[in-house]
């Protein structure tokens, strides 16, 4: 059975872990509904009772602001504004990000400052629980007047237009209509303005980077544990005296974490070589840790983010006002997500020494963590196939948001780029998680020719992920390895509770 969840004012952070990974069913609170009903009740009495001008309700749009539009076109304005928009480009938005889209945008209506009416809200929640997914694409939106772009791919569908994926099907959005019996959606006033303005874009993206990001960092700990057991590396740089004196949350976090991880561990207990280790393997609390630190900002930015309004104009029937304003603008989402993408870039780049450092045929460790190294080259280019990775995310995350390109003839003349800034992210994601699958591997290599065994739970963690990979003997097809090193890191089931400490 379907979980339910109940739309009302907020979600957080822990909502969206939790169904994150499990089908749900949407459903609108009575109070969001009431609010929506009385919202678009009252900008109805304002154009039947007025001849107030009010932008992109009756009149044009950004820079055919000026451009007044007769009552009798209003509704045609709008269904003009979404195809117009409809401008995307580039690879396809996945699906994931693309449910996440939804949510959030019905998320956003549902808070009722947007004018639109409950039938409207209504049949995006219908195509969100019928599994319907439009397809969007990556490139087009500037980070500011919302997610022109994507947005009104996502919308074309509710008007019987564009593309949408079903039951693992490509399917015209009319055909897929007809199929299900249901009727396009006729937009009122204001109503395609309302789909269109809005972050969800970008925030839908920020959420499942996020939600992903937490996991790695929590695994990256896990790993560079393992790595520290394999590298005969010194325990004491976890000490949780020396964090105190410079006590930076997520440093005494990862600290603390590791220390946890190598609890009773007979490996940890043995005679170390030399006085300090790599700062790969002793300044781990402190890189990682200011990772979470970034995390944590990020986090707070996003659950502000999915709980706003980010309409324009935005309609205040308990003030009697339309106002309109720019809380469609991306500058704290770019900002965020390109913080993230810094962040979580250095975990990858410290893996990756750890990695090298593992290979160096140090601590009493083969070349290249191999047999008869020469004859074997073992784990050498796999190192390669890091370094690359590392090198793509330096570039990856160069910010996106210090460009600003002026659009629509001057009008929005700063623009965030925080579209650019979230798509860049996800990749980076993807990336660090195929970096830890190498060290992964190559931790577990190092500990087979160890006599000694690992603490109890990090054991027990490291002969789940040998069943899929085993040990490396002679030269193997390493591709494969590598791929089943990234399936088995997608597959780790982490407690919510673990990911929010």
């Amino acid at each position: 059975m379907k979980q339910k969840l109940i739309l009302s004012t907020h979600l957080d952070l822990r909502m969206l872990l939790e169904v994150s990974n499990q089908p749900i069913q949407l459903e609108l609170s009575e109070d969001s509904k009431q609010k929506v009903i009385t919202n678009r009740k009252y900008l109805e009495t304002v154009l039947n009772d007025s001849e107030r001008i009010i932008y992109g309700v009756n009149t044009g749009f950004g820079a055919l602001h000026n451009h007044v539009i007769s009552k009798s076109d209003l509704n045609q304005l709008q269904e003009n504004l979404v195809l117009s928009h409809a401008c995307g480009m580039g690879e396809e938005v996945p699906s994931k990000v693309v449910q996440w889209m939804l949510l959030l945008k019905i998320q956003s209506l549902s808070l009722g400052y947007s004018g639109v009416q409950l039938q409207t809200v209504q049949y995006l929640v219908d195509f969100y629980n019928t599994g319907i997914t439009p397809i969007v694409f990556t490139q087009g939106s500037l980070g500011a007047s919302g997610d022109l772009a994507p947005l009104a791919h996502l919308s074309l569908p509710l008007l019987g237009f564009g593309k949408v994926r079903y039951k693992n099907k490509l399917l015209n959005a009319s055909t897929l209509l007809n199929q299900l019996s249901l009727q396009p959606l006729t937009l009122g006033a204001k109503e395609g303005l309302a789909l269109l303005n809005g972050t969800q874009f970008m925030t839908a993206y920020g959420v499942q980077i996020l939600l992903k990001s937490l996991r790695l960092s929590y695994l990256s700990d896990l790993i560079a544990a393992l790595s520290m057991e394999g590298f005969m590396a010194r325990q004491s740089p976890l000490h949780e005296a020396l964090h105190l004196l410079r006590p930076h949350n997520g440093q005494i976090k990862t600290a603390a974490r590791i220390t946890e991880f190598l609890q009773d561990s007979p490996m940890m207990s043995q005679p170390r070589v030399g006085t300090q280790d790599p700062y790969s393997f002793r300044c781990v609390p402190q890189v990682h840790g200011a990772t979470k630190d970034a995390l944590d900002y990020v986090s707070k930015i996003i659950v502000t983010e999915i709980n706003s309004v980010t309409d324009n104009p935005t309609v205040f029937d308990s003030l009697d006002e339309v106002i309109s304003g720019g809380n469609f603008h991306g500058q704290p989402l770019a900002l965020a997500l390109d913080h993230l993408k810094i962040a979580m870039a250095e975990l990858g780049s410290i893996s990756e020494r750890r990695t090298y450092q593992l290979l160096s045929g140090s601590r009493g460790l083969p070349l290249f963590l191999v047999n008869e190294p020469g004859l074997n080259s073992g784990f050498m280019i796999s190192q390669y196939t890091a370094a690359s990775i590392v090198s793509a995310n330096k570039q990856l995350a160069t910010p996106a948001s210090i460009d600003s390109i002026p659009s629509s003839n001057g009008q929005e003349d700063h623009v965030s780029m925080g579209a650019n800034a979230a798509v860049q992210a996800y990749d980076l994601v993807n990336n660090l998680e195929t970096l830890l699958a190498i060290e992964l591997l190559c931790a577990s290599q190092a500990l087979f020719f160890r006599s000694e065994k690992c603490s109890d739970f990090a054991q027990s963690f490291l002969d789940t992920f040998r069943e899929q990979t085993g040990f490396v003997e002679k030269d193997a097809l390493m591709h494969d390895h590598m791929q089943a090193a990234v399936k088995f890191i997608q597959s780790v089931q982490i407690d919510t509770d673990l990911l929010l400490d």
